[in-house]
């Protein structure tokens, strides 16, 4: 039998990061469920979902602190099993943004979704340079899931508004 953990990690970038995080994590008979992985600007940052085997608990503390003695950043939290059924039977919707970049969209995005209980699932968020004038543009894709009952036109009505006031375009799309 195994546990689950969310493996975080940050550090200096560098080639061979993820190398030898995944090799230290498989050293353990871990497996990588779910991960995410960024460049952020001079930094590398790693979440993942890491089974492992639940007698390998003492070992992933070892690798922990070995990780934490070559400069990195690290957390191991162990999951709750019960965590995967807390939404049960919520709905899911994609969320693009565009528009200019500016400070406070992504808070304005996610208030309005806290206000009515609805729950980010996964949010990327990034800025490009317009072709023509070099503005800075923002992008958001999210999934978020929609509790049951909630009318769907009173919550997309109020992203609209909270995307009307930060001067972006939102696109709602049901499902995965």
């Amino acid at each position: 039998m195994g546990i689950n953990i969310v493996f975080t990690l940050s550090g200096t970038d560098r080639v061979g990061i993820v190398d030898e995080i995944t090799s230290s994590l498989l050293e353990l008979g871990g497996n990588i469920e779910t991960s995410r992985m960024a460049r952020l600007s001079g930094e590398f940052a790693v979440l993942m979902l890491v089974s492992i085997p639940s007698d390998k608990q003492d070992e992933l503390q070892k690798t922990e602190t070995d990780l934490i003695s070559r400069g990195y950043k690290v957390t191991t939290t162990l999951t709750n099993q019960a965590g995967n059924l807390a939404y049960q039977g919520w709905s899911p919707y994609r969320i693009e943004v565009h528009g200019a970049d500016h400070e406070g969209i992504v808070h304005a995005i996610a208030h309005s979704f806290a206000l009515k209980g609805i729950n980010i699932e996964n949010m990327d968020t990034g800025n490009t340079r317009a072709p023509n004038s070099g503005a800075l543009l923002f992008t958001m894709n999210a999934l978020v899931l929609v509790p049951p009952g909630l009318d769907v036109n009173l919550w997309q009505e109020e992203l609209e508004i909270a995307g009307r006031n930060q001067h972006v375009d939102i696109v709602v799309t049901p499902g995965l």
